[in-house]
C-alpha cells in the first residue's frame, strides 16, 4: 500500500475511509497521534533545531523498516 495523505478539504468522516485520501479512519487517527507525540517530545525538549530532528526520526524509521 502507498502512504497518501489527507487534502484539505477534501477529507471525510462518513465510512471506514476518507473519500479524499482513501485511507482508513483508523490509520488518520493514529497518524496523528504519532504526530502529536512527535511534537508534543520536540516541544519538551525546546529544540531550535525541529528541522533536524524531524529529519533525524524519519532517516531513522527507514532504515530500521528496510534493515529489520
Amino acid at each position: 500500500m502507498k502512504f497518501k495523505p489527507c487534502i484539505s478539504g477534501l477529507c471525510t468522516e462518513e465510512g471506514t475511509h476518507c473519500e479524499g485520501c482513501g485511507r482508513s479512519h483508523e490509520e488518520i487517527a493514529e497518524t496523528k497521534s504519532l504526530v502529536m507525540g512527535l511534537v508534543n517530545f520536540a516541544q519538551k525538549q525546546d529544540y531550535d533545531n525541529v528541522e533536524e530532528f524531524v529529519s533525524f526520526v524519519g532517516k531513522n524509521v527507514v532504515k530500521k523498516i528496510q534493515n529489520p
